[in-house]
């Protein structure tokens, strides 16, 4: 199998990255300017470093600290979340599963910016990320976002894609309400 996308395939990957960072910037209502201050980069296999190759996932953000050029004061850091796609994981999945690659990199795209929202506006602290009970609640939610932000998408193959995450779309009754509401402001 294929450990990289070919040249089809990195199209289909930034098309979604532009229509997944439009669908969710406009879900958050989030200005042009304020979506700018979420620096982010898209990387796919080829051009991850070592320790952003993961197994199982298709995809992880990563949080870099970030310093503008020559310039040696600490104030001037910012964080840099990189979404780091494993293109063999997403390959194995599309093809075992039938699943088409544009809805399916629409999706994961879109559920990892929604972590880059919800990590810069302190709505989930990216230092958490690794105990495993906080990380299943905050996949559940973000799966849930996802969801809602796509359910009104339309694009072929969708669906076998929300077939593909179905268990991952529960939110705790305690949660439901306003859930969606809350996560906007």
């Amino acid at each position: 199998m294929p450990r990289y996308f070919n040249s089809e395939e990195l199209l289909k990957v930034d098309e979604a990255g532009k229509v997944s960072e439009e669908l969710v910037n406009n879900y958050f209502k989030m200005s042009s300017g304020k979506w700018l201050k979420n620096r982010y980069d898209i990387r796919t296999a080829r051009d991850l470093e070592p320790h952003e190759h993961v197994d199982g996932p298709v995809a992880q953000v990563v949080k870099y600290e970030a310093r503008k050029k020559d310039v040696p004061l600490g104030s001037s850091s910012f964080s840099l979340y990189r979404v780091c796609l494993q293109d063999r994981a997403i390959l194995s999945i599309t093809r075992s599963r039938n699943i088409l690659l544009q809805p399916f990199l629409l999706y994961i795209l879109s559920h990892e910016l929604i972590h880059v929202v919800r990590f810069s506006k302190f709505k989930q602290r990216y230092e958490k990320r690794n105990e495993s009970d906080v990380t299943l609640d905050e996949e559940h939610r973000v799966h849930c976002l996802t969801h809602d932000i796509l359910k009104n998408v339309s694009i072929a193959g969708l669906e076998q894609v929300f077939d593909f995450y179905k268990d991952w779309l529960y939110l705790p009754e305690s949660e439901t309400n306003d859930f969606f509401l809350d996560e906007r402001s």
